[in-house]
């Protein structure tokens, strides 16, 4: 017996034989081949070597993992995008305005001063800083429910995911096996229920008490002592158990939660002796004291094996005859029950005379036993799995199931978790080798489950999802799962896997939960959400700046704003705000809403029509500020002053509706981002800095301002934002109306 896990990602142990397959088989099918990697659980044998080196099995992992180019993430090809845009833009506008100028009589190097501030302005240099803040912020929240991102780029791309392709041993399941259900002639006991005092009668039961009693008996699993703390009964005896195969300690956890006693456990039941399960028997058998007259052989394997040893079942307190109808009833049950995805164990037992101490005296230990029942196991599904495949399908992403696992156990995990696949939508590994790239393509729109899947399928799934736009998170703890880790644009690595599969993924899960995943894509999308935030705010204020020195320029008007004026409110007023918003948290309907598209724009049509109409409306209500103070007064000095004063204080306002795009600025508590509150208020104590003392006076050319003016300037600042929020009501109203 040889263990692949290394190869498959399963951890049962494969039986080897020395007979010839025909035809191309997957790994998980060449029981006649050992593979470098994998490791002998069992036995011995003398192998000939078909392949070293790259040509093993672990080698061609290696080389598809060499071979894979790393993805970029969607993040980054927003971001080279915007800058280029956004600088041919700024380029393009810088030089409109020098050549304006020139034109209506500024001199050269005013106007190519301003041309620089203008440009230095539109370029919003705080966005890398921003992003970066943003990015190692995401990363800590990340990090405090339970994840590890190891590349800082990742954290957003998590936002983007649309697709997770995901293992089910571990993630998906506990990764214990445990009884699922146990059934003999007329009880059927679901070990899944909560409520173990509703199974009380069951329990009490003579064939579920005789199922218990094998359980326990026939089996090598040993209880120790627990840890001193208060605990019910039950809880003490499921963590006393230390040592027992997974089968033998599931089979003990349930007669535990079968309402097997401590006092049972410890039963004077001396075991006299026995046969050791192997993979050729495939039973265990013990010989146990029982009464004066009586000792019993208490049986336990495969269904087929035990059915073969008995001539009766128990039937309540008596027995009766197996007959051959009865016989076929029970292995149409047995295979039934495995469809379901259920690993069956049955068990009997037999009673022998007391004056026969061991099976050397008992040739037909295996005949003439009493059927009574069956064990169902299976590495149950986590208790919030369930709830969170509902997330995912709210959030509009689409869970695959990529297992090592055959197609029934696979498609019963399915549709346990509510993902329900028809049998279309369910690809065994061996069939997806005829299955051209272009076919798998259309097929992974719709396909649920792939079971049996070897590295290279899970490499071309993953690579056929990207081809269609998805943005793929893929999870893996073994090397096998190491090419489409490094090929998916979210490397997922399981906190228990190989030191390979971590070095290859992105993030690391470092309590192997599905739920923790999802919480990691729910970061992801706070991330890229608050990056839209801090990208339409800085960009509605530098054009709001480039409007105001175009349309002055173009009337003939001296300069509304100076150079000086310019920087400083781009990076000394607006600094804190901007940062401030990469403190946001979270918006409720942040998972109910679709994942952003791989070709998407960084700022969606709103953001855009947003970022135009904040600048359109900020440049003329700055403008017709300027230009009354300096019709009113003559002042060019004030003038600019209260245009200076206008600008940076209706930018410091207006962050509080660009904070939420979802809502309006009454529904959002100002307290609900400390940060951002300190920041305007630092900023406006800034601005005012700017105005009123004499050093930054002579520098920015500004003057003292009166309360009439400060009076005018914050009622044009509110009647900016209540116009943004009209425009945000009709946007949060068609949004409504859609969903």
């Amino acid at each position: 017996k040889v263990s692949e896990a290394a190869l498959t990602g399963e951890s049962s142990a494969v039986d080897k034989i020395n007979h010839a397959f025909e035809g191309k088989l997957i790994i998980a099918d060449q029981h006649n081949m050992v593979f470098s990697g994998t490791v002998v659980a069992e036995g011995k044998g003398r192998f000939f070597v078909t392949a070293i080196g790259e040509n093993t099995e672990i080698g061609k992992i290696a080389r598809l993992v060499k071979d894979t180019k790393e993805v970029r993430t969607p993040l980054q090809k927003k971001l080279d995008l915007f800058s280029r845009k956004l600088g041919i833009m700024v380029l393009g506008l810088s030089g409109v305005l020098i050549v304006v100028g020139v034109l209506r009589d500024h001199s050269f190097s005013e106007m190519f001063i301003t041309a620089v501030a203008v440009a230095v302005s539109a370029i919003p240099e705080g966005l890398v800083v921003g992003v970066t803040v943003i990015l190692a912020i995401g990363m800590q929240r990340i990090l405090k429910r339970g994840s590890l991102v190891r590349k800082l780029v990742a954290a957003e791309t998590l936002g983007s995911t649309n697709v997770i392709c995901v293992d089910k041993t571990g993630t998906i399941t506990i990764g214990e096996m445990r009884v699922a259900r146990v059934i003999t002639e007329n009880h059927d006991l679901d070990m899944s229920k909560k409520d173990l005092s509703s199974k009380e009668e069951l329990n009490q039961a003579y064939e579920i008490k005789k199922m218990n009693m094998i359980a326990v008996y026939c089996s090598d699993a040993l209880v120790g002592s627990a840890e001193e703390k208060e605990q019910t009964k039950e809880e003490e005896l499921r963590e006393q158990i230390l040592i027992g195969s997974p089968t033998e300690r599931a089979l003990l956890l349930s007669a535990i939660d079968g309402q097997f006693t401590e006092e049972d456990l410890h039963e004077e039941r001396s075991r006299m002796d026995e046969i050791q399960f192997n993979s050729k028997k495939k039973f265990m058998a013990t010989l146990n004291a029982w009464t004066k007259k009586q000792n019993i052989v208490y049986l336990k394997g495969a269904p087929e094996k035990i059915l073969a040893m008995c001539s009766r079942y128990q039937n309540g307190k008596g027995t009766l005859v197996l007959s051959e109808k009865k016989r076929k009833e029970l292995i149409k049950l047995y295979e039934k029950l495995s469809s379901q995805g259920l690993r069956l164990l049955a068990g009997a037992y037999k009673g022998v005379l007391s004056s026969k101490t061991s099976f050397d005296e008992l040739p037909d230990y295996n005949e003439d036993a009493v059927f009574v029942g069956f064990w169902g196991i299976k590495d149950p599904i986590r208790p919030e799995a369930e709830q969170t495949i509902l997330e995912t399908k709210k959030a509009g992403i689409h869970t695959i199931i990529i297992t090592g696992d055959n197609k029934h156990t696979a498609m019963a995990i399915a549709k346990e978790l509510g993902l329900a696949p028809k049998l279309d939508q369910v690809i065994d590994g061996a069939d997806l080798a005829s299955i051209s790239d272009t076919k798998l393509e259309q097929l992974v729109k719709s396909v649920k489950v792939f079971s049996r899947a070897t590295p290279e399928d899970k490499l071309r799934i993953v690579s056929a999802l990207q081809k269609n736009g998805d943005v793929v998170a893929m999870t893996g703890d073994g090397v096998n799962d190491a090419p489409a880790l490094a090929r998916a644009d979210i490397g997922v690595a399981l906190g228990s896997g190989t030191d390979v599969a971590k070095d290859t993924s992105d993030l690391i899960v470092l309590d192997d939960n599905f739920s923790t995943i999802v919480a990691a894509v729910r970061q992801g999308r706070v991330i890229f959400d608050n990056i839209k935030k801090m990208i339409l705010y800085l960009l509605s204020d530098s054009f709001s700046e480039i409007i105001i020195i175009m349309i002055g320029i173009l009337l003939g008007w001296p300069l509304v704003l100076l150079p000086a004026q310019i920087l400083w409110i781009n990076l000394v007023t607006d600094g804190f705000p901007h940062l401030a918003l990469t403190q946001e948290p979270e918006e409720p309907e942040i998972m109910t809403e679709k994942p952003v598209k791989r070709d998407a724009s960084i700022i969606d049509f709103e953001g855009k029509f947003l970022v135009v109409f904040i600048s359109v409306v900020t440049a003329l209500s700055t403008l017709g500020l300027y230009w009354f103070i300096l019709k009113t007064t003559g002042d060019i000095d004030r003038a600019r002053t209260v245009a200076f004063a206008t600008l940076g204080i209706d930018s410091l306002l207006y962050v509080f509706s660009v904070r939420s795009v979802r809502h309006s600025i009454f529904e959002v508590s100002p307290f609900r981002n400390k940060w951002l509150v300190a920041a305007v208020i630092g900023g406006f104590a800034i601005q005012v800095c700017g105005i009123y003392i004499p050093f930054f006076q002579n520098v920015l050319r500004t003057v003292a301002l009166g309360a009439k003016e400060w009076f005018i300037i914050i009622s044009v600042c509110l009647w900016v934002i209540g116009l943004i929020e009209i425009v945000k009501h009709y946007f949060i109203a068609q949004r409504r109306v859609a969903d």
